[in-house]
């Protein structure tokens, strides 16, 4: 089920999780260590709050992500395990546990201030204009996802 990320139920849930992990938590699945998952799960967010670090997509990119790519961002069916992930969302370096959990609490509870109504029509850097809705399920599949990988 999608929480709503928007909400401070919503944000905590996500939160508390995030706080059940450890330095060491292993994954129940995928390559990526505890800290890589966390800045992997930063990215979604770098792009919207950091959007002019990365080069924009060009015209036929855009094209192929608003139709192909959106749709399974945005629906509610969830992720399957091992799936391949964009290329700028691979973390392959080391990353320091503590710094990246910060830096992903610091995020939700960001986005979640700013609440559903700033994300409404909002321009996507890869999907253009955004409900809400898309927004929240984004967020959420991605989060709950990784934190499923890492048994919380």
């Amino acid at each position: 089920m999608i929480k709503n990320i928007f909400t401070t139920e919503g944000a905590n849930e996500v939160v508390n999780r995030i706080n059940d992990l450890q330095h060491n938590t292993p994954a129940k699945w995928g390559t990526m260590n505890v800290a890589q998952m966390l800045a992997h799960c930063n990215v979604p967010y770098a792009y919207t709050f950091e959007p002019e670090q990365f080069k924009k997509p060009g015209f036929f990119m855009k094209l192929m992500m608003k139709a192909f790519v959106k749709k399974i961002v945005t629906s509610p069916k969830p992720y399957k395990q091992n799936e391949r992930t964009a290329p700028a969302f691979v973390i392959s370096n080391e990353r320091d546990f503590e710094t990246e959990k910060a830096k992903l609490i610091g995020n939700i509870l960001k986005t979640q201030e700013l609440g559903a109504q700033y994300f409404e029509g909002r321009e996507n850097f890869s999907f253009g204009k955004m409900t809400a809705t898309e927004w929240n399920t984004m967020y959420y599949k991605h989060l709950d996802h990784h934190l499923r990988q890492f048994g919380v």
